[in-house]
Parts: structure tokens; sequence; C-alpha cells
């Protein structure tokens, strides 16, 4: 007879989570979600366990990832059976991930506390998945708070890693009380039983305690009038379609476009900084004839600063190099340049390929882009923007390092029409928000078709644009220029997660010797 109790916890925590992302956009339901994988951790043998997390895993990044099809298809041009295999190859991989932490808890609650234990493994495989393979933390549990900035304040201590810890660390605690025996335990090391009363559970009633109390506390600090200079900035949504702004004879129109909005906003605001997304000059400027025309019609009559994106040529003896770039342009032309740093495989390069030999990344460019090196912000009066352009603003690492640098405005360009209408945009648009956090950062984001606006040091979303509307959004925003701790220390923290995770194998393997299991 078929056991579907398992079933019913592994769907309900696919189902739970799923509810919880952006997108969808119960974020609430993200605080219980992981109590029935905690469940059948319990319940199951570790293999089993193992099983039936991979099989929740796979479920609910099948459901996140969807888009993928609507990417390799609409815009790679890849059919249906090719695109299909490749979201569910990226569903297992990522599902490999709930698949290890379901092991690993099976095979520890009883000599752990998953009230402790939970929350390290999974910030901890967070964190390695995060780094394997060029990295793809794509919505870690933390971001489904993105709606919820009274929630997300301890951000700039531990990152959202930190919001992801405390989010598993609630749910292992209501797993402890309801579910788990209170009064027996196994000790490890000792092949005997004895009473066990949960005094541990006291201390994680004191961390999300305090926590709540840190987040009040330092919400109303960052949500307070103050005297902090501030900036005006405009972001232009071209709105321009995917599969029209490389076409030669469209370049015209698609400048003309952003040159219109942006006359409409400089005609009506003074602004200090006109930003347009992501490779919205669609030429390699200086070489373009277009871009002097540009220049001359931008500047005519505003004498402001232009932050667009756009590809970039770099022509040596013995070859050219490409870059994904973000030029800070005023009336005299190019000032200062940052090169994309983190780039996407397959979309902007292809990785080994000797081994892979593609003809073309799917992604439609001029070739194979090269990835910069230099964090260094681009300096606007006393704007010192950091640029993180397209998916770079998914790795908090690459935030932090422009700000250390001395970036006190985050910018994010990107180009998400490659998403279409699904929910992607809205994922990719969760994340900027805790990078502004975690940095306590003005954060302005500029995306060709959406979603585009601006997100305060506190989280607070301030203004948002539609997804594919043509239109512009401007806003004064504040330019802080502290230090926090999550810039100077907190990465290790999901570093110290991750290394968590060796001694927990090492106590496997001792339990499987002293044949406890």
């Amino acid at each position: 007879m078929i056991n579907f109790f398992p079933l019913c916890l592994m769907s309900l925590f696919s189902g739970l989570l799923f509810l919880s992302s952006p997108g969808v956009g119960y974020g609430f339901t993200a605080w219980i979600a992981v109590v029935p994988l905690l469940i059948l951790c319990k319940i199951e043998k570790s293999g089993r366990a193992a099983f039936w997390g991979f099989a929740a895993g796979f479920l609910y990044y099948l459901a996140l990832l969807y888009w993928i099809v609507i990417v390799l298809g609409r815009y790679g041009g890849l059919s249906l059976w090719l695109t299909v295999p490749v979201l569910a190859l990226l569903a297992a991989y990522m599902a490999v991930y709930t698949a290890f932490f379901a092991w690993i808890m099976s095979r520890t609650m009883t000599c752990f506390s998953p009230v402790w234990s939970a929350p390290v493994v999974w910030v901890g495989l967070d964190f390695i998945r995060g780094l394997l393979f060029s990295g793809f933390p794509w919505q870690d549990i933390g971001y489904s708070q993105y709606h919820y900035p009274w929630v997300i304040q301890v951000a700039d201590i531990a990152g959202h890693h930190g919001v992801s810890f405390l989010i598993v660390l609630v749910n292992a605690f209501l797993f402890t009380v309801i579910f788990y025996e209170q009064d027996r335990k196994i000790d490890l090391f000792q092949s005997r039983q004895k009473t066990h009363k949960h005094y541990h559970l006291l201390p994680a009633v004191g961390v999300v305690a305090a926590v709540m109390i840190y987040n009040t506390v330092l919400y109303r600090r960052y949500t307070e009038p103050s005297q902090v200079p501030g900036a005006n900035l405009a972001v232009i949504q071209g709105n321009i379609e995917q599969d029209q702004k490389w076409l030669p004879e469209k370049k015209q129109l698609a400048l003309e476009t952003y040159l219109a909005l942006s006359e409409k906003v400089l005609a009506d605001d003074n602004v200090d900084l006109l930003i347009w997304p992501e490779t919205a000059l669609p030429f390699s400027p200086p070489q373009d004839s277009l871009f002097p025309q540009m220049i001359k019609e931008l500047f005519a009559k505003q004498s402001t600063t232009l932050l667009s994106g756009a590809p970039f040529y770099q022509v040596d003896e013995k070859r050219i190099t490409i870059y994904n770039s973000a030029l800070l342009i005023n009336r005299q032309g190019i000032k200062q340049r940052y090169d994309k740093q983190h780039l996407v495989p397959f979309g902007e390069y292809v990785p080994l390929p000797k081994l892979l030999p593609f003809p073309k990344p799917l992604v439609e460019t001029m070739g194979n882009f090269s990835g910069g090196i230099s964090s260094e912000p681009l300096n606007v009066g006393r704007i010192k923007a950091g640029v993180l352009i397209c998916y770079e603003s998914i790795f908090p690492d690459l935030a932090g390092r422009e700000v250390r640098a001395g970036a006190n405005l985050l910018v994010n360009i990107t180009n998400d029409a490659w998403f279409g209408r699904s929910s992607a945009p809205v994922q990719h648009f969760s994340m900027a928000v805790l990078r502004a956090v975690e940095n306590r950062r003005s954060l302005a984001r500029c995306a060709n078709t959406g979603i585009s606006g601006f997100i305060d040091p506190a989280g607070r979303i301030i203004a948002t644009t539609p997804l594919f509307e043509t239109c512009f959004r401007t806003a004064e925003m504040p330019l802080l220029n502290n230090i926090t701790f999550f810039n100077r220390y907190g990465h290790n923290f999901s570093l110290f997660c991750a290394f968590f995770v060796v001694p927990l194998a090492l106590v496997i393997c001792r339990r499987k010797r002293l044949n406890i299991l």
C-alpha cells in the first residue's frame, strides 16, 4: 500500500515555499514552509529523506524557474524539446541542495537540536550554491521577505543569509515545539538514552526577539527624516522589444525613444543623474556615428550626466575585446566606464569553448563578452555610483565591494525583456532590495521593460514602473556613506555556516561507526 503521507509533506513544502516567492507574493508562508520537510527528515531514514528532499526541491524549482523556457525558447531560438530538459536539469541541480539538507538533518536530528543545525546547514548550502559553477544564488528563502522592510533590517549585519537563517530558525523552532520528541534524546557518545529538557529553545526565542527589536530600531532610524544630502535621479524605461533592438534598421528608433523620454524628464526636473538600462545603446560608442548625434541632442538644452548601458569595443593589435559596460557620459563624451564583472554563462560567454563548442551565446550579442575587473564607483559630483549590471545584483559580494570602494549610491541597470511576462522580473527586483539594506545605500534600478524604480537604505520601495510600458520615474534619494557591519565582516557569517557542514558530516560518519542509526 502506498504511503501518501510523505508525498503530502513533500507537496506541502514545495507549495508553501512557492507561495512565498516574489511574483506570487505570500511571503509570510516562508515562516512555516520548512516544517513539512523537517517532519519528513524525522519520520524517514536518511536515504528516503534525501529522496523526498530532492523531489520537493525539484518540484519547487520547476515552478520557480519556469521562465527559463521563455528565455531559451522565445529569445534563444531553441525548440521546446530542448528548453524543457534544460529547465529540468537546472531544477534537478538546485534540488540537490535540498536533498543534501534533508539527508544531513535526518542523520543528525537526534544528536543536534534542529533549532540550530537546520538554519546553519540551510544557509551553508545556500552559500555553496552561490559559489559553485560561477554561482546561481537565485531566490534564497530570505528574499521572500523583500516586501516587509521591518523584517529585513538585520541584513546590514549578516546579509540576506541572515534573514534566511532567521526564517529557518523559526521553522525549526515550530517543528521542535510541535513535533519533536521532548522527553528522550540519544546521547551521541554513550549508547544510552536520557531525559532531556528543551532549555535550548530559550536561546532561540532570545535570538528571534533580539533580531525583531533590532529590526524595529533600525527601521525607524533609516526612515526618519534626516538632513542627509540627496541626489535627483531619473530612470528611463524605453520598453524596446528584445527581438527588435539589435536590428541595424531599428537602432535609430530605439535611440529616439530614450531621447524623447529624457527630454521630457529634463524639461520638468533638475536631474543630477539620468539613467538608461543595460545595453540601451544598441551600438558601441564612440565608434558609431549615432553617438555624437545622441550627445548633441541630449545635452543641447540641459546640463546633466547620463549613465547608460552599452556594448563597448576595445581594440588592440591582436584582437577586439567586447565588454558589457555602463558608460558615464556628459556633453564632452565618455567620462568613465564600468565593465560587467560577473557574466552570464551561455548568455554572455560560452564557458570551456573547446569542450562546449556552441556557435554563439544564446543571448543575442555581438560576440562573447569579456569580464571587467574594477569595482571603482563612477563619480558625478557628490554622487559615487556603484554599478551592478543585470544579474550582478544577486551577488552580495559585488555590491559590498563597490561600497567598500567608496560608492554612496547603487545603480542596477538591466534588460529583463528576456523573461517575458513572467514572475522572473519580480524575482530579480526583490534581490536588489536586499542589496540596499545590506549596504545602507539608496538603489536606483533601471530595466528596459521593467521593473524600474528606487529603493531607499531601509529597503522601502519608493517607486516602481509597470512591466512592458514606456515610461520613467524620478526621485530624490539620500546618499549615505556609512560602512555597515555586513560590509566589513558580515560575509563571514554564511562562510561560517558553510564550514559547519564539514563537522556535521564527520559526526554522521562517527554515528555510523557506533551503529547508532
